[in-house]
């Protein structure tokens, strides 16, 4: 039977960062759901079709087809057999992800894809609602959190080493809207399930998470 681990927590509390590296310790394949919902926003901005108007994504969600790749220990996204991994991390795009997954024939696409992976591979999946939804019966669940001032402040980093220019105060207000957009859909909310367990990486570091969460593997293998 494979090994499914389910990290689940608000954007930008480092769940990619955190996943990757865990994946890589165990040679287990990391599956960023984020990415998956990224690329079929990617496909509504490209197609002009509005976060708000339903009837033409659930029309426009037969029309594509995204499929994961590992690369060199990287994941590649496609998306009707496009490479898109240089496309789908903007704002905008980021931004869009999130309204459209309020959309139960958007989730329930993708949330089938997801399941048959997890069936036949260990991996280690993170997003909103793996623990909770898509993979409840995950062998590991986590509740990856941080305060809003240091998600905030990671992603201002981030992007200015890119060179953008971005607003520490408007990044965190985009988090805060975000965290509301998220916890109060109607479909598959963000909330961390019963059985997860909770890590706070505010005052952590990358490689002080990764190790809580080797030590909970190496319990529950050991069982």
């Amino acid at each position: 039977m494979a090994f499914n681990i389910a990290i689940d927590g608000p954007a930008g509390a480092g769940k990619s960062t955190i996943a990757k590296k865990v994946a890589k310790e165990l040679s287990y394949i990391y599956v960023d759901t984020g990415a998956m919902y990224r690329a079929m926003a990617l496909f509504f901005l490209r197609e002009g079709i509005a976060a708000e108007d339903e009837t033409a994504i659930i029309q426009a969600c037969d029309r594509i087809n995204v499929t994961l790749s590992n690369e060199n220990a990287e994941q590649q996204v496609f998306l009707n057999g496009e490479n898109v991994n240089g496309w789908i991390r903007t704002e905008e795009v980021g931004t869009m992800a999130s309204r459209i997954s309020i959309y139960g024939k958007v989730r329930e696409k993708l949330t089938q894809l997801q399941r048959e992976m997890a069936c036949t591979t260990d991996l280690i999946m993170d997003g909103r609602d793996i623990g909770t939804c898509v993979l409840p019966k995950a062998q590991i669940k986590i509740y990856l959190t941080a305060s809003v001032e240091t998600r905030g402040k990671r992603r201002f980093l981030e992007l200015q080493a890119k060179g953008e220019d971005c607003e520490l105060e408007k990044i965190c207000e985009d988090i805060r809207k975000r965290d509301e957009q998220d916890m109060n859909r109607e479909i598959s909310p963000l909330r961390q399930a019963e059985d997860a367990v909770l890590i706070d990486s505010s005052c952590l570091t990358i490689e002080e998470v990764v190790e809580k969460i080797l030590e909970l593997v190496r319990r529950c293998s050991s069982h």
